[in-house]
């Protein structure tokens, strides 16, 4: 049986190491000092928002943070993220998963992630940063991908390239659980 890691204490280690209080990390990562009080205790669950801040301002790697989730061999680094340790983002209703497969290094430059959508479901985005664009690959039937005023509809298998630079969105318009692949290109 797989265990959560315990993010709490490894936070609390993390922070003192650099000789840091509540509150200074709380400033440096815009998380109140409250909420690292309850995070530490493991009394709150950060989001992967709140841990991305938290490893940012104490210039650490989310793997470094998790512990045994991401190992790196020799001078090759080749870096292995166990299932355990992907993160997954839902969107509110629950309809959408997105496994966050990129490492978190990438973020706002590249970034991919594993799909997975109930019948219904959609990620509405507003626009990303100028230039940026997406590109998703269905792994099934039944997707609807709209870009500004274009819209097209994809058979498993077919990729689609479009401007994430406006507001685009992903559905599936299928009966069936959706799945694919997200690529987010920032320039």
């Amino acid at each position: 049986m797989q265990h959560t890691p315990e993010i709490g204490p490894a936070i609390k280690r993390e922070r003192k190491a650099r000789k840091l209080t509540l509150e200074q990390l709380g400033t440096l990562s815009g998380v109140s000092k409250s909420m690292l009080s309850q995070i530490e205790r493991g009394e709150a669950n950060p989001t992967f928002a709140v841990l991305w801040s938290l490893t940012q301002a104490m210039e650490i790697e989310l793997s470094d943070l998790i512990g045994n989730g991401t190992s790196v061999a020799g001078r090759e680094e080749i870096e292995v993220t166990s299932v355990m340790h992907t993160p997954v983002i839902r969107s509110a209703d629950g309809s959408c998963r997105l496994k966050i497969l990129s490492s978190p290094r990438l973020a706002g430059q590249t970034e991919w992630y594993d799909l997975e959508m109930d019948p219904g479901g959609e990620l509405v985005s507003q626009p990303h940063s100028i230039g940026a664009f997406e590109h998703f690959t269905a792994f099934t039937d039944g997707f609807e991908i709209s870009s500004g005023g274009s819209k097209t509809f994809l058979r498993a298998g077919e990729t689609a390239r479009y401007r994430a630079d406006v507001p685009h969105a992903i559905r599936n318009a299928g009966a069936a659980l959706g799945k694919g692949l997200l690529v987010v290109l920032h320039r």
